[in-house]
């Protein structure tokens, strides 16, 4: 039976461009090369056009590319085929709040992983740090803000430092980023604004 969190993601992306998100995003883009330089494996949670998989991809890593959009992942495959790294990327289709993919991964990645609907954040943040390897990163990009064109203009947004208190991870991690720096964003549209973007980038103890 469908959830509310699948009716929700499904519709939007059928409403959506298919070439929205098809970009990597531009602070994961920033902080991968600097904090993971070699590539490995990933696993890349709430995918949804798969901007950042490919990206990965397209520099050798070996991809999970997990979404609870079947739609959003049809066209992963269709992309990931044209830039021929589709032998590199593993999708998945799994409503978190329900099922988790199995594996251990040197990057797990969580870019703007809000949701409208109800999810259990915290929790599946919680079993995204038990997917890093000893040494691997796990990396959450949230909103800080809500752009213009965002769905979500009345939501509170944690700090950076409010999700990684949440997370309660103990000593065996170490803080490599928590941070919340500014950009210019550009929507859909072709809108501009200014926007804040919380970086929290933790490194698992070897």
């Amino acid at each position: 039976m469908a959830t509310e969190s699948t009716q929700f993601w499904e519709n939007r992306y059928r409403q959506t461009d298919p070439g929205w998100g098809t970009r990597p995003n531009a602070v994961f883009a920033d902080v991968v090369p600097v904090l993971c330089p070699e590539p490995g494996t990933a696993l890349d949670l709430g995918c949804g056009h798969g901007g950042d998989a490919r990206w990965l991809a397209a520099r050798g890593w070996r991809v999970t590319a997990v979404d609870v959009s079947e739609t959003a992942l049809a066209r992963i495959a269709g992309t990931a085929e044209a830039d021929g790294v589709a032998d590199r990327i593993t999708l998945a289709c799994h409503d978190l709040s329900r099922s988790f993919p199995e594996g251990a991964f040197d990057l797990v990645s969580a870019s703007y992983f809000h949701s409208p609907v109800e999810f259990p954040r915290e929790r599946v943040l919680r079993r995204a740090a038990e997917a890093v390897v000893p040494g691997g990163l796990l990396l959450v990009v949230d909103h800080g803000s809500a752009a213009p064109w965002s769905w979500n203009q009345d939501q509170v947004f944690p700090t950076p430092q409010e999700t990684f208190d949440e997370l309660g991870l103990g000593p065996g991690w170490r803080v490599e980023r928590l941070d919340a720096p500014r950009r210019t964003a550009t929507g859909p549209g072709g809108q501009v604004a200014e926007v804040t973007d919380n970086v929290i980038a933790l490194r698992r103890k070897p």
